[in-house]
C-alpha cells in the first residue's frame, strides 16, 4: 500500500514580488544560461566600477581647519584629502554624527 505524500508547497503564499517572478518564468521571460560564472564575473566588474567612481568637489575651508586636518592626517599616517573623504564617507553612512 503506497502512502500519498503531502505537497509541502501546497499552502505556500507567495509575495507580490515572488508572484511577479513566477509569472515571468512561466511566460518564458527568463532563460537558462550556460555561462553563469562568466556572468557573475562580469557583473562584479560592473558593480565595482559603478561603486568606485570618484568625483572631485571644491569646498572652501578656513586655513585653520585645513591646517588642523593636515595635522590629524599626518598623525594618522594618511593624506589630508583621504582623511576628509573618509570622514565624509563615514558621515554619509551613519557611522559618525555631527553635533551642531
Amino acid at each position: 500500500m503506497s502512502q500519498k505524500r503531502k505537497n509541502p508547497f501546497r499552502d505556500l503564499k507567495l509575495t507580490k514580488e515572488e508572484q511577479r517572478i513566477q509569472k515571468a518564468i512561466e511566460a518564458g521571460k527568463y532563460v537558462e544560461t550556460n555561462n553563469v560564472e562568466e556572468l557573475k564575473k562580469a557583473y562584479k566588474v560592473y558593480a565595482k566600477n559603478t561603486l568606485s567612481k570618484l568625483k572631485n568637489i571644491n569646498i572652501r575651508l578656513s586655513v585653520r581647519d585645513i591646517e588642523r586636518l593636515k595635522t590629524k592626517a599626518a598623525e594618522s599616517g594618511m593624506r589630508y584629502q583621504t582623511l576628509a573623504a573618509t570622514l565624509i564617507h563615514q558621515y554619509t553612512n551613519d557611522k559618525v554624527q555631527v553635533i551642531l
